[in-house]
């Protein structure tokens, strides 16, 4: 074995999750960074596209990449990186005023959705009640609105809204009016793009069996040499 359940139950999404679907606990769950894993090293790759809430699952796939490695005294598999355009990973927050943004949780915007619907996301997140008193420290879901404002908007815009909170003259409405703006602009190029390309049938067709080939390809070579480390004869 090169994963322990032991340690997988320790993960941080495992206990999350529990915590969240007390009812649901399934070995889906429980295996995830093994899966996760598995998917890079299968083509063992140097750089993994994560965000923040990832970097435990992938701090595990360099794990068990190393014991492989030291089980067998090989240096075969490489120790994957987390990778973005940024200096830091990002963990997103979602519109409901805690965790991360994400699907599963049905909290998030989604990178196809048109303005009229982002406008509508924003405008329902959560806040408070407001500022009491000056300088007061934010609520989470306060502070995740603030997060988000700081990832796409101008840093005059975030610190203006900063002041109005701090001097308690803030509009929540005005804040995510000019949130859902922002996020217009920088999901429009993209989703235009997603449109033009999910009505071109024949460039996805030539993307899916470009990206099978090559996938297969990788994959295959990976599995063809850890066989031959664990002493497997090829046939």
């Amino acid at each position: 074995m090169n994963a322990y359940v032991g340690e997988l139950e320790r993960t941080t999404t495992f206990k999350e999750k529990i915590r969240k679907q007390p009812e649901n606990i399934n070995a889906g769950l429980l295996t995830y960074p093994v899966l996760m894993c598995a998917d890079i090293i299968i083509h063992n790759a140097d750089k993994v596209p994560v965000g923040k809430d990832q970097e435990q699952n992938l701090e595990m796939a360099r794990k068990f990449a190393r014991r492989f490695n030291h089980m067998y005294g090989v240096e075969y598999f490489n120790m994957p990186e987390p990778y973005n355009f940024g200096e830091d990973l990002v963990k997103v927050p979602g519109l409901d005023g805690t965790g991360k943004m994400g699907k599963s949780e049905g909290n998030g915007i989604y990178l196809s959705d048109d303005p009229k619907e982002i406008r509508k996301k924003v405008m329902r997140a959560v806040t408070d009640e407001g500022p009491q008193q000056p300088n007061s420290p934010m609520t989470e879901p306060v502070a995740n609105l603030f997060y988000l404002l700081e990832l796409l908007s101008a840093p005059d815009i975030v610190d203006h809204f900063r002041n109005s909170y701090n001097d308690c003259s803030i509009r929540y409405g005005d804040l995510k009016k000019q949130l859902a703006e922002d996020v217009i602009n920088f999901t429009t190029p993209i989703r235009e793009r997603i449109e033009e390309n999910y009505n071109d049938e024949d460039y996805l067709r030539k993307v899916v069996k470009m990206g099978a080939e090559k996938a297969r390809e990788s994959a295959s070579k990976t599995v063809r040499e850890v066989r031959e480390i664990l002493g497997y004869k090829p046939f």
